[in-house]
């Protein structure tokens, strides 16, 4: 007689995704070529290997798209195909959100939207589509190994040969991490290649990983997100970078790093080869750098302050450059550069001393977030790397400088650095009573206020007015005083008593450029190593292309 466990053994199959799986991959026989799917016949196979309901992740981070198979998408028919839900690190191409307005699509997880902001916002306060969370990078590709395990990945590629092997040089990116959460669940993975070749010059994905490549009727989206041209940083951003360079670079002894977007942070890169230069502190810090590849880094790199740098994805027209400065770069043997988004941002978050970034709004606690009112952005990876990471155990004169206790089981901290002017584009104030984010959470039906960096994270701020050194206070009616003695005539700066300023001087709370001596008359452009694209250029030996609408010469 038979036992429970044999009757449920024989009654349960162990396969039904694979089985699944085989049978998509039998609906499209007579439509692909082995691998290969025919590029006019892509929406027909799409219709098919997709299904209604089915959890789909498309690549599209803040730079590469894969955005061949979104625009495929977006052109099958809703009658067929409908109820997905969409996982995307960047909403930022419009038939992402065509999906959702076509009805294709009913939900989505993502992690940022910069250019849709506005209209995700708009999109989601009519109904046209359902939020599931605004993520973290880092937090976005953990889940899809739990719970949101994808159905289909679709991605994007340079080149690949006819048994799917991969090369995805300098744009590497997040695609190993999105193939791999489907390719070992049994989902299906197509890719869009620019090219397929006989031979690749490095293998980056192995085609055992890959189920289907279609070759795209034009190359991938990829912008130059990280390029800053020198002509429009301010004096004020120079003078803010001057804070930097000497009131927490030099005092914490900074060595390893990241840099987040802006004109601020491009203004301290191009800093360090003439002021930072002045100070004598080439070698003492900003050796280790967790950033993709900034063209305004050129002239420290060439100027021997840069060591290594780790990227999360590559930055047109640094190819070359990359190539020829292997010592300083993580390349292959090909020469391209391998960047990988998944495993910067872990270095980001655990590796590096310092995060500096900049923000929209800001609060009096010094919580901040980019979603505004109207407007959706997420935040992409910041709070990965904006905030002190508690399973951190190895020390470095940074972290274990942020140690304010003398507690036996102290220990260090990441510095967490906000970089922000008083007032933003339209006179709009930065330092707020109260953050647009909670009213945005009670319209949308977030359960959670969509906040970027919370405030007990963040160990400096820095103004134009000075810098703020919150590590330091002991209690909340201190981080507040210091917060509004920077925050310069916004709601939350006219709050301050200015008597308290001289106080918070002495007692090491705020610095004020004087007290570090820096002459504000000194705040110039005559400071940087490059004033133009043209002249990074020059630095770069020729090596850096930029873009086109980069060169005014």
């Amino acid at each position: 007689m038979e036992t429970m466990e044999q009757a449920v053994t024989q009654k349960r199959s162990w396969t039904t995704r694979l089985d699944a799986k085989k049978k998509r991959i039998d609906s499209v026989k007579g439509l692909v070529n082995g691998r290969v799917i025919p590029t006019d016949r892509i929406v027909e196979v799409l219709e098919k290997l997709i299904r209604p309901g089915d959890r789909v992740v498309l690549e599209g981070n803040n730079q590469k798209q894969a955005s061949f198979l979104s625009r495929a998408l977006a052109q099958t028919n809703p009658k067929n195909l409908f109820d997905l839900h969409m996982i995307m690190s960047s909403i930022s191409r419009p038939e992402h959100l065509d999906l959702f307005e076509r009805g294709i699509a009913n939900k989505v997880d993502f992690a940022y939207a910069g250019p849709q902001s506005l209209r995700i916002a708009q999109m989601l306060e009519d109904g046209k589509l359902t939020m599931g969370e605004i993520h973290t990078y880092v937090e976005l590709y953990g889940r899809l190994f739990v719970d949101l395990i994808p159905s289909v990945a679709l991605v994007a590629a340079d080149k690949a040969d006819r048994q799917g092997n991969l090369y995805t040089g300098p744009n590497t990116e997040e695609t190993p991490t999105l193939v791999e959460a489907a390719a070992f669940r049994d989902g299906i993975v197509i890719a869009q290649v620019n090219e397929l070749a006989d031979e690749l010059p490095r293998v980056d994905i192995p085609g055992s990983w890959i189920d289907y490549i279609v070759v795209a009727d034009e190359p991938y989206e990829l912008e130059a997100l990280f390029t800053r041209d020198p002509r429009h940083i301010t004096d004020i951003q120079i003078l803010q970078a001057m804070m930097v360079i000497q009131g927490i670079y030099a005092k914490h002894e900074v060595q390893s790093l990241n840099h987040g977007i802006g004109y601020n942070t491009a203004a301290i890169e191009l800093l360090l080869p003439t002021y930072g230069e002045s100070l004598g502190l080439k070698g003492k810090i900003c050796k280790h750098w967790a950033l993709n590849p900034h063209p305004t880094l050129i002239p420290a790199i060439e100027s021997g302050w840069v060591d290594s740098v780790h990227c999360f994805g590559g930055e047109v027209g640094m190819e070359k450059y990359v190539a020829a400065r292997r010592d300083v770069f993580f390349t292959g043997h090909d020469g391209s550069l391998r960047s990988n988004r998944t495993l910067c941002q872990m270095a980001g978050q655990y590796a590096v001393d310092l995060f500096i970034g900049s923000t929209l709004q800001m609060d009096r606690d010094g919580n901040s977030s980019t979603v505004t009112r109207g407007r959706l952005a997420g935040y992409g990876g910041a709070p990965n790397m904006g905030h002190n990471p508690g399973g951190r155990r190895h020390s470095t004169p940074a972290w274990l400088n942020m140690m304010s206790s003398n507690d036996s089981l102290a220990r260090g901290k990441k510095l967490v650095v906000q970089v922000v002017e008083t007032f933003q584009a339209g006179n709009k104030p930065v330092f707020v009573e109260s953050l647009d984010a909670i009213d945005v959470k009670k319209d949308t039906g977030l359960a959670t206020v969509p906040v970027m960096i919370y405030g007990d994270d963040v160990t400096h701020i820095v103004t134009e007015e000075g810098i703020a050194y919150l590590y330091k206070t002991d209690s909340m009616e201190k981080r507040r005083e210091a917060v509004a003695a920077v925050a310069g005539v916004t709601p939350v700066g006219l709050g301050h008593d200015s008597k308290k300023t001289e106080s918070l001087r002495r007692e090491g709370l705020i610095a004020l450029p004087e007290d570090l001596n820096i002459r504000r008359t000194d705040a110039k452009r005559s400071l940087l190593a490059a004033k133009s694209v043209e002249e990074i250029v020059q630095w770069s030996d020729g090596l850096y292309e930029p873009p086109a609408k980069f060169r005014s010469w």
